[in-house]
């Protein structure tokens, strides 16, 4: 037992630095862009020597490693604080309505984890085991809206990447396409062959 309280000061000092390092990636990325993370650039931002910022990540990918996991466990949060309502077309409105507005949000943590900028950076196991147990999440949104068959949620994929990209690219910080969200719903749920009903209604 001696010694344990200073090892976990230790590992408390070496996980609040390795946050600090993460989110000062964050504010360079949402001020220059992904493509200015540096390593060389986080450690004068922090006031850390180059050599010691890589006891904490070896390279730069391994930042934006750290940065995917840490992307997926935002949205994550976001969809677990969601309360959907039974009513199947209202669920995958939710369900829309709350990935458009994650991913619109930040548009570097969107080029992280949606779009794939990033020449030579594949996540690790690790940080995609984040991602898939957000996906799964997303599943049972999706089976509480009576939707369960891939080619469906590929295709709702495809079509809330497709509005969100469009978003981004022409009306950023607008709400041009997230308009269109009830119709998309509307949509999706004439071919999947869900039941009719009222048509989506946006929360806002």
């Amino acid at each position: 037992m001696n010694g344990s309280p200073n090892h976990d000061r230790r590992a408390e000092r070496r996980e609040a630095t390795r946050r600090e390092i993460v989110e000062t990636a964050w504010d360079i990325a949402h001020s220059e862009g992904l493509a200015s993370v540096t390593l060389r650039e986080i450690a004068n931002r922090i006031g850390m020597r180059p050599p010691s910022l890589y006891t904490h990540f070896e390279s730069k990918n391994a930042v934006f490693d750290a940065m995917f996991a840490d992307g997926y466990r935002q949205m994550d949060e976001t969809f677990a604080a969601a309360s959907p309502p039974s009513e199947p077309r209202a669920i995958l409105l939710v369900v829309a309505e709350l990935f458009f507005d994650f991913a619109t949000a930040d548009e570097a943590r969107h080029q992280l984890l949606f779009a794939r900028t990033l020449p030579g950076f594949t996540p690790s196991e690790t940080a995609y085991a984040t991602s898939l147990r957000q996906y799964e999440r997303f599943r049972g949104f999706m089976a509480a809206a009576g939707v369960t068959d891939p080619d469906d949620l590929d295709l709702w994929a495809a079509l809330s990447a497709g509005i969100v990209s469009q978003q981004l690219a022409n009306d950023p910080g607008g709400d041009r396409w997230r308009r269109q969200l009830p119709r998309v719903v509307d949509m999706f749920c004439y071919a999947v062959g869900l039941p009719d009903s009222q048509p989506a209604r946006s929360r806002r």
